[in-house]
């Protein structure tokens, strides 16, 4: 990936990470950079915008890839979210989203719900986990294969 589309790349994980939409980036990019669309803009402008995200609270990921989860029943998780946000059901796809989504959804059923769902050593809750988002998977025709 190019320098500029891998800078592009970075700008919409921080819009994302910030809960910033499409309207309000945009916003953004007129007052940094002066420009509306980061396609006009030049690699120093895009990184200009990059900064001006960090300043109101982006943290890059120092890897962007995490390490597989510890147990089967976990990455087969991971496989059922990624599917359900590359079919464009979840506002939040990555790993955040998904730890979100379980303290949303589990945290008045469980005694307790970890930080992060690869943490998740109980049976019942990772079953309770699995079939919540198989039945995501089934009511928005995601296909699934196991």
């Amino acid at each position: 990936m190019s320098g500029a589309g891998s800078l592009m790349k970075q700008i919409h994980v921080a819009c994302r990470q910030l809960g910033l939409d499409t309207e309000t980036r945009r916003d953004l990019q007129l007052r940094a950079v002066g420009k509306a669309s980061m396609s006009d803009m030049s690699k120093p402008e895009l990184e200009r915008l990059l900064e001006e995200l960090k300043k109101r609270g982006f943290k890059p990921s120092t890897s962007l890839r995490h390490t597989p989860a510890p147990r089967a029943d976990l990455r087969y998780v991971h496989v059922l979210w990624r599917l359900l946000g590359k079919a464009g059901v979840l506002d939040r796809p990555g790993r955040d989203g998904l730890n979100a989504f379980i303290r949303a959804r589990f945290e008045a059923h469980w005694a307790s719900v970890p930080i992060d769902v690869d943490a998740l050593r109980d049976a019942g809750q990772i079953n309770d986990l699995t079939r919540a988002l198989q039945g995501m998977c089934r009511r928005h025709g995601v296909q699934v294969e196991r």
